[in-house]
């Protein structure tokens, strides 16, 4: 288990490896979910969507795909996943043993509500050939109807590996989906769904905010609509927009995903300004289930080892395929 007082400060690596926060700067109650971590043997994984003070006391900071794989990998007794409700269900089908909480159990995603297992089971009965991918972001019981997961991260490099002879149906985020079929070529049937939060950019506030920073690059998730995509110099993940933004010569960036992720640039790329991209509503767009977890739920919850993520056995065996298929083909050269 890492110590967050004791580790030695070093960079991030693909799986989201946080830098720790100088112990001088945590406040009571982040000391309190650091001893509770230490008497439980927790391990801390927060999204990068995650407010500030739940990513300054977490073992890692990361998106999907890292997070993921430091699930698969701990030796933790308790996980302690700060993000919503489908992350931390990933991280108990692939540690069926542990205890995995969250801090809040309604923390959901709209991409998840989307796409309702018994409409996914429907549609795949009217066509035997399709070979089904799922963004990560789904329920527990969508996993385990399909045939490989992806991520923002690796959706492009899992998509040219899957089978030629089978007909692709991608779900459950369309914008995603198109992005994906853009970079591979491949045809791909289309699950209507989308992250409520991306779709809120239009061409229209992005153009206005680059004409107010002309030399500011933008950089934008894959998750945003393709009007939105046209206008950015790179469209990718948020783990690949920090090395992205870590490489760039330019001193002002903006940045077209949740807004928690302004927080781990500022602290990756010193010197460079992040400019939130604004919506027709407002200039800094946050997820309302990304924002429902607190320091304080979380002490709670790591306080009474409560909500848990439980899942029927037969799930859990189901759902562990794609992710595992998923894991494998991202560790390929």
């Amino acid at each position: 288990m890492i110590d967050l007082t004791e580790i030695p400060s070093r960079g991030r690596a693909e799986t989201g490896i946080r830098q720790p926060v100088p112990p001088a700067k945590l406040d009571a109650l982040s000391r309190e979910i650091l001893d509770l971590k230490k008497k439980l043997n927790a391990v801390i994984l927060a999204h990068n969507y995650q407010v500030a003070e739940i990513q300054d006391v977490a073992d890692f900071v990361g998106d999907s795909l890292g997070l993921s794989q430091q699930a698969a990998k701990t030796s933790a007794d308790v996980i302690v996943f700060c993000g919503v409700h489908f992350m931390a269900e990933t991280a108990k089908i692939l540690n069926p043993g542990k205890i995995v909480i969250l801090p809040d159990a309604d923390a959901g995603c709209s991409l998840e509500e989307s796409c309702p297992a018994d409409q996914l089971e429907a549609l795949q009965a009217t066509n035997p050939n399709f070979w089904t991918i799922a963004y990560i972001n789904c329920s527990a019981a969508v996993k385990a109807l399909c045939d490989v997961i992806v991520t923002s991260g690796n959706a492009v490099k899992i998509v040219n590996a899957a089978p030629k002879d089978r007909d692709l149906l991608f779900v459950p985020d369309e914008n995603l989906g198109a992005w994906v079929i853009e970079q591979t070529s491949r045809p791909m049937t289309l699950w209507k769904g989308n992250c409520y939060v991306h779709v809120e950019w239009t061409h229209a506030a992005i153009s206005r905010i680059r004409e107010e920073y002309p030399d500011a690059p933008l950089v934008a998730h894959p998750e945003c609509t393709r009007a939105v995509r046209l206008l950015a110099d790179e469209v990718c993940s948020t783990e690949k927009m920090v090395t992205w933004c870590q490489k760039s010569t330019a001193k002002e960036i903006i940045i077209a995903t949740e807004a928690g992720m302004l927080h781990r640039l500022q602290k990756e790329c010193p010197g460079k300004t992040f400019i939130p991209a604004p919506t027709e509503n407002c200039r800094c767009n946050e997820c309302r289930f990304m924002k429902m977890n607190t320091l304080e739920k979380l002490r709670n919850c790591m306080r009474d080892l409560t909500p848990r993520v439980e899942l029927p056995a037969d799930i859990i065996s189901r759902a562990r395929l794609p992710i595992d298929r998923m894991l494998e083909i991202s560790a390929r050269p």
